[in-house]
């Protein structure tokens, strides 16, 4: 078979036997980010390009080198999105939420799309989980956002992910750090490369974050920005610090950190692994105070961040973490003639309206087939439904696991099913714990 075409390269599809990892994860994320106040938003796939330029920065890799960006029939310069923050902040302004009150919570899960080499944690086309609080400029919303990302890798199971934090400052107290950074990268110039050379006028910070090899080696000894906070960052940060003490949660100062966009101000903070080879961040944010001024709106503080999914989860089974089973079918309807089939999607439609997850044949598959496909998927019980049992009115259903059955009514088969079904699940359940009952019950999942 000569296929027309595949998956673009830095692409990957979520197969249907794999899909419930993510929804897992996604469920967990939207839950832990409503008990925080955060409620979903959903922006288009592309923007403006001048949203990301400006918003982004045009002195990061991001902007300069791995944006997708093309001219509509229209003529206008149109971009996929390669971030969530820059798109939250337009619908932001333009629908007026500043108008509703401080803060405005909002989460999102978006696919991003950036022109990178593809590796491992690392795709072209990836997906994000992002919150964004609008109108607060206490440190407590900087702890806050640090904190539902930390139980978010905690509610999952995750384990030895650290928490790095820094400081890079305000625009004031930056303009002599990029003096001194200036400076410094000015006497080690002719080792640069070619981009940290266009960043030195522009935005000497930006080359902190290079990854070519040499210039990562002359960042090392460069001027850390704590040294030149301003009184009222150095109290904002320790606020910062303070609060995450405050809530028990660990972390590590980390002078190095200044992210790979722009809007960033005060405090920047990343969770980091070593389990997933080079791309070790999961989760990375902080504070942008001017960037919704600087996207048309009024001077506005702002926090937030963004976790990858795709690298969260190639953690996850590097670890091992347990995630739930894929719903299996409950119930596997075995026909043997065109009247049993017609019986057959009948009592499917009743038991799946009811809640159940139900199979039949539309294949046209023999009953040998039929039983070994039942096998195939894990059905927890089959019935057979033949001439003989639509005339007596009466069927067979086999538990699958230990071979026993038991004889219905077809007349009542939905209730009766469930009822069986049921009975038996109980059977796996100590009832004089209130957790299980509980669970049996569907009061938890």
């Amino acid at each position: 078979m000569e296929l027309v075409t595949k998956a673009i390269k830095g692409t990957v599809d979520t197969l249907p036997n794999e899909s419930n990892k993510i929804q897992y994860l996604e469920a967990a994320m939207r839950e832990t980010a409503e008990n925080f106040g955060f409620f979903e938003i959903r922006t288009p796939v592309f923007e403006h390009t001048e949203l990301f330029s400006r918003g982004v920065g045009e002195t990061t890799d991001v902007v300069q080198k791995e944006m997708y960006t093309f001219d509509d029939k229209g003529g206008r310069s149109i971009t996929l999105r390669p971030e969530g923050t820059a798109g939250a902040v337009r619908a932001y302004l333009e629908h007026g939420l500043f108008n509703d009150g401080a803060p405005q919570k909002m989460s999102y899960i978006t696919s991003c799309y950036r022109y990178e080499k593809p590796q491992a944690g690392r795709l072209r086309e990836f997906h994000q989980f992002g919150v964004e609080n609008f109108g607060a400029s206490s440190p407590s919303a900087d702890a806050e956002i640090i904190s539902l990302a930390r139980e978010i890798f905690d509610y999952l199971g995750v384990e030895n992910i650290s928490l790095e934090i820094n400081s890079i400052g305000c625009p004031e107290c930056r303009k002599n750090y990029y003096k001194a950074l200036k400076e410094y990268f000015e006497s080690k110039k002719e080792m640069l490369c070619d981009t940290c050379l266009e960043r030195l006028d522009k935005n000497p910070m930006r080359i902190l974050d290079c990854k070519n090899p040499e210039c990562k080696k002359i960042s090392k000894d460069a001027p850390v920005v704590l040294d030149y906070l301003c009184d009222d960052c150095k109290e904002h940060f320790e606020s910062v610090k303070n609060q995450l003490d405050a809530m028990g949660i660990e972390y590590k100062v980390n002078p190095t950190i200044v992210r790979g966009l722009d809007y960033y101000t005060r405090t920047v903070f990343e969770f980091v692994s070593s389990e997933i080879g080079a791309q070790g961040t999961v989760c990375g944010g902080g504070r942008y105070d001017g960037l919704v001024e600087q996207l048309g709106g009024n001077p506005t503080p702002a926090c937030g961040f963004g976790l990858g999914l795709e690298r969260l989860l190639l953690l996850m089974e590097k670890q091992g973490v347990a995630f739930p089973e894929r719903k299996k079918c409950d119930l596997y309807i075995v026909s043997m003639d065109e009247k049993s089939a017609l019986k057959a999607a009948k009592l499917g439609y009743e038991l799946r309206k009811e809640g159940m997850s139900v199979q039949y044949d539309v294949v046209g598959r023999s009953l040998k087939a039929q039983m070994k496909y039942a096998n195939k998927i894990g059905a927890a019980y089959t019935t057979v439904l033949g001439e003989s049992e639509l005339e007596s009115g009466r069927v067979r259903i086999k538990n699958m696991e230990d071979g026993t059955e038991e004889e219905i009514s077809l007349d009542a088969f939905a209730s009766d099913f469930q009822t069986k079904a049921l009975e038996n699940a109980l059977k796996d359940f100590d009832l004089g714990n209130d957790a299980d009952l509980t669970a049996i019950l569907g009061g938890e999942n």
